[in-house]
């Protein structure tokens, strides 16, 4: 399984270009998949930091991409949320 850590919406469009081609589907097919015209998918595949998160679900799902969050092993550690986070900061 590749991965490809998306972490800017500019990289989209090209991720959705070349997993569609690499499923050997046309726009035309893949817009028939999703309910929409093939203009409309035209315009969401180079706009597709626009594209609303259930959309984009479908999409991935009808171009045979599984989406997966994982955070980088140098991501922050998140705050504490147990009793000791409430202490004063005074």
């Amino acid at each position: 399984m590749s991965e490809f850590p998306v972490r800017t919406a500019d990289q989209l469009p090209t991720l959705l270009q070349a997993f569609r081609k690499e499923a050997g589907l046309t726009q035309s097919e893949v817009a028939l998949r999703l309910g929409v015209t093939q203009q409309t998918y035209s315009a969401l595949e180079r706009n597709a930091e626009k594209v609303g998160a259930a959309r984009l679900l479908k999409l991935l799902g009808i171009l045979g991409v599984e989406f997966v969050l994982s955070k980088p092993a140098s991501s922050p550690k998140p705050p504490p949320t147990g009793p000791e986070s409430h202490t004063p900061s005074w």
